[in-house]
């Protein structure tokens, strides 16, 4: 049901991007307000809605009563009025090597919300470049909602990797009850660390150890803090590198995908340089992490957390979290490669 005016987003601020999209379709779907978002990528090489991200409104006109238009390949505006979300067991087949998380994090908002238990199972890319990977979902992302009254249980039936796709995984989510947690995240962190996993499937082992020798030498570490695990060829062509830090029961993981054309010493350089950054710093979330934990604290009690990267994504998507939700924000630098961000929702609509 819509909730008075219709909210109007321009598509090309900011980070100009598809989690524009995402990010209104689950804010509409939470506060019941309309909107309608133009120029959507109007500045990336294939602008309006792609594949990937056409995904993202079907999944959410599947588990609700919503409405859209606009909803197809190459459009460049969409309106979407949202309608009741209702539970159940929903099966989402993307059709392509598409991000089953990002799915996964468009609808999670909506279902938390509901009053009885549903499950998501989505087949797709479950490893793909630029979103988060499973692992980074079940081992980074979930816990730190887990410490805010997130219940989500998960499973990887299968990888899949970009561009092939067939992957599947399961989520079941609980009724978010208890709302009132404030997130306190902002004391110094001594990581502890690194333990890496490198994943192959249907490429030869020499990549693996590439990848493995230049981390040895980047990383100052033995050879037997870095895992390879073979998958069967017929979940690839695929190769992620995972890069693990603790502390205590937390996690924060680092990832980077093997391309075509893209050198096996790359991806583990490009890996070694974000993970050390991080660690450096002795922040507690990654910027990735800053960024996708940001509607959960609007939603919420709110709460504070220190990162070491404040990203374009991170900027464009407290814009229009607050397009749909009065809050106040406040952002310091304690450090120069450290910031301090503090969420402060006024009311929850």
């Amino acid at each position: 049901m819509t909730d008075g005016a219709q909210i109007e987003i321009d598509g090309s601020f900011g980070e100009g991007g598809g989690q524009i999209v995402r990010s209104s379709i689950s804010l509409s779907l939470v506060t019941g307000k309309s909107f309608r978002v133009y120029n959507i990528r109007a500045n990336r090489p294939k602008p309006g809605l792609r594949p990937q991200h056409l995904s993202a409104v079907q999944a959410a006109l599947k588990i609700s009563g919503s409405k859209a238009q606009g909803a197809e390949i190459g459009s460049r505006e969409l309106w979407f009025d949202p309608g009741p979300v209702r539970p159940g067991n929903f099966r989402i087949d993307i059709g392509t090597a598409g991000s089953t998380g990002l799915v996964f994090q468009t609808l999670l908002p909506a279902l938390l919300g509901l009053d009885q238990t549903s499950s998501l199972e989505i087949r797709g890319g479950t490893h793909n470049p630029k979103s988060p990977c499973f692992d980074y979902l079940q081992e980074t992302f979930l816990p730190v909602l887990s410490g805010m009254g997130v219940m989500v249980e998960k499973q990887l039936q299968r990888h899949g990797f970009y561009p092939r796709g067939g992957g599947e995984v399961k989520f079941i989510i609980q009724p978010w009850k208890d709302r009132s947690k404030v997130l306190e995240m902002a004391g110094p962190v001594e990581w502890q660390g690194p333990s890496v996993e490198i994943i192959l499937a249907g490429l030869e082992q020499h990549i693996a150890e590439r990848e493995r020798d230049e981390l040895v030498m980047r990383l100052m570490i033995s050879p037997e803090q870095i895992k390879i695990n073979f998958l069967a060829s017929d979940q690839g062509p695929g190769n992620v590198v995972l890069l693990r830090f603790f502390s205590g029961r937390r996690t924060e993981m680092f990832a980077n995908f093997g391309e075509r054309g893209k050198r096996a010493e790359t991806v583990a350089h490009e890996l070694a340089r974000e993970a050390k950054n991080f660690a450096r710093s002795r922040a507690q979330l990654d910027s990735h992490l800053a960024d996708q934990i940001l509607i959960y604290l609007a939603l919420s009690g709110g709460g504070r957390f220190t990162t070491n990267y404040l990203s374009s994504h991170f900027h464009t998507n407290l814009e229009i979290i607050k397009r749909f939700i009065d809050l106040e924000a406040e952002i310091k630098a304690p450090a120069p490669d450290l910031s301090l961000v503090q969420i402060n929702p006024k009311r929850v609509s």
